[in-house]
């Protein structure tokens, strides 16, 4: 169990969600000739094992960036809650998961998959079940695509990365 002390934001959890925002930016720019192909989802998955809840304030800064980016749409409302339900997920399931790239292959892959009905679920709002449907539906070969891309960069990458960032982060600072 980590003391209170480990729950304050200092210099290091600082300067470490820099550089991971910086690494989730420029990867996925780095792929955006790929469609649907992104290495954000396996990025928050590895990320939210090592540093714990605190890379739900990480999801949001990467929504901002985006927004900038972009330009502020609609979408922004999906960022907004889409991506904290990945990490949600990811520390809820740690410990079954226990860092198994079999398990974590598998939730990727299923976020990937869902991300189109995930992000379809504020147009329920706005337009109703009808537009909701169809907007998801609409996107379900996006859905696969990002599934499966999913899927294989969290298999493939999975224990490299961790090997990694076990030995870049310090043990105290570690969430595992």
């Amino acid at each position: 169990m980590k003391d209170k002390a480990s729950k304050k934001w200092g210099a290091y959890e600082v300067a470490s969600m820099g550089i991971m925002l910086a690494i989730i930016e420029v990867s996925k720019h780095a792929l955006d000739f790929l469609p649907n192909i992104e290495l954000v989802s396996f990025l928050f998955i590895v990320f939210s094992l090592m540093f714990g809840w605190r890379v739900l304030a990480l999801t949001w800064a990467f929504t901002v960036i985006e927004a900038f980016y972009f330009g502020a749409g609609v979408w922004v409302i999906a960022y907004a809650y889409v991506w904290p339900i990945l990490v949600i997920i990811v520390l809820l399931t740690r410990k079954v998961g226990k860092q198994n790239p079999w398990f974590y292959a598998i939730l990727s892959g299923a976020f990937g998959l869902s991300f189109g009905f995930l992000c379809s679920i504020y147009t329920l709002v706005i337009g109703g079940v009808a537009q909701q449907f169809t907007w998801w539906v609409a996107g379900i070969p996006y859905d696969i695509v990002h599934g499966i891309g999913n899927f294989f960069i969290c298999l493939f990458l999975f224990k490299p990365v961790m090997i990694i960032l076990k030995k870049v982060v310090p043990e105290e600072k570690q969430h595992l």
